[in-house]
């Protein structure tokens, strides 16, 4: 079927899950959350599979077992694309990421050699600027408050040095578009825009092993 966004209610049904994070509520809703809430991010990622390839709906469970808080479900629907990419909606609108959250050891010592080496490193600081320039973050992850060992505190790139972590992050609130074709185009136009910083990643990290 073809993508032609969510409806506000879909909106609506977190916002009243935030409200009331029960069994009951969710039991009450589930087949609007699948029809009408699930069924379009279905939709979405079938669309974009061409140019980002499969995807895969998180299931809107919490692992609660070590957390303080019980609360059964996840007030946002989450999703991720295998060549890189991730799309939430939720009570607040609609958000895209992409890049790497978390590295391993071997990755995490790959990022730092490439940040450390004049040509990788400048390479990285250029692809920051561009896509900030098109109004899309750049954020670190598990960043350290100090410099890692064995690099010098006054690095010019000291500040990337530190993140154990690089993604793109755009958010959009709620809007009539979002009910519309017009939201699978502002996702392709982040991820396309976020492809600079995806592929130095990929070319001077690399995937996961795990």
């Amino acid at each position: 079927m073809t993508f032609r966004g969510w409806p506000v209610e879909a909106l609506e049904f977190y916002e009243g899950l935030a409200a009331d994070n029960s069994k009951t509520y969710w039991t009450r809703h589930l087949e609007f959350y699948e029809s009408r809430v699930r069924g379009p991010m279905a939709e979405l990622l079938a669309a974009l599979e061409p140019e980002f390839g499969p995807g895969k709906i998180f299931r809107p469970y919490r692992d609660v077992r070590f957390s303080k808080d019980k609360t059964p479900y996840k007030t946002h629907l989450g999703a991720w694309l295998s060549a890189g990419g991730y799309i939430q909606l939720s009570a607040d609108g609609l958000a895209a990421g992409s890049g790497y959250y978390q590295l391993d050891a071997g990755q995490l010592e790959r990022y730092r050699r490439a940040v450390v080496d004049e040509q990788t490193g400048t390479e990285l600081t250029e692809v920051i600027a561009g896509i900030e320039k098109a109004g899309i973050g750049v954020h670190g992850h598990g960043s350290l408050k100090t410099t890692p060992r064995g690099f010098p505190k006054d690095h010019p790139r000291i500040d990337l040095l530190r993140h154990k972590g690089l993604t793109t992050w755009k958010e959009w609130a709620p809007a009539a578009w979002l009910g519309t074709a017009a939201a699978q185009k502002r996702i392709v136009e982040f991820l396309r825009e976020s492809l600079p910083l995806r592929h130095w990643l990929d070319d001077n990290v690399g995937r996961s092993a795990v």
